[in-house]
């Protein structure tokens, strides 16, 4: 039995900082949540900010920026579906998050969010602005929920 419960921000970066495969805890968030085992255990965390791509910040939209688990069966998409929740109750219209092209999108499937478009993998790094990749440079898959447009691009123009 899993229990969806508040969490604080000091300890939802812990638990990711302890069991995110590939990223850090996020830099900001408007808010969290989490997942427990019936034994009152974090089985798993959702962080929930602005979208990160400058585009699609406009006010409506908010991005899930981190999600973490532990592997704990059906976490994942309570997660989502508790973060498509919360946003349509705070009057959010859309939502989005990426995840890695190699990753199949099941967990997002089943809280009723739709593979929006694909990402080309790319470095941060450039020779006027020097920097270290700390996160992965793969191709990802954007997903998400309510009123999209057909492409990235249309959704820039909008």
């Amino acid at each position: 039995m899993l229990e969806l419960r508040p969490i604080t921000r000091d300890e939802a970066h812990a638990y990711i900082r302890q069991n995110h495969r590939h990223h850090g805890a996020p830099v900001g968030e408007l808010w969290r949540h989490a997942v427990h085992n019936d034994a009152g255990v974090i089985v798993g965390v959702a962080c929930i900010g602005r979208p990160v791509a400058r585009a699609l910040d406009d006010g409506l939209t908010c991005e899930v920026t981190r999600l973490c688990t532990d592997g704990t069966p059906n976490a994942c998409s309570m997660l989502y579906a508790a973060s498509k929740r919360a946003a349509e109750a705070k009057g959010y219209r859309r939502g989005i998050t990426y995840i890695l092209a190699s990753e199949s999108g099941a967990s997002l499937r089943a809280a009723g969010w739709a593979k929006l478009w694909d990402v080309r993998g790319r470095s941060w790094n450039c020779p006027g602005r020097p920097r270290t990749d700390k996160h992965p440079t793969d191709d990802k898959a954007a997903w998400g929920w309510g009123a999209w447009p057909a492409s990235p691009q249309e959704a820039s123009d909008a």
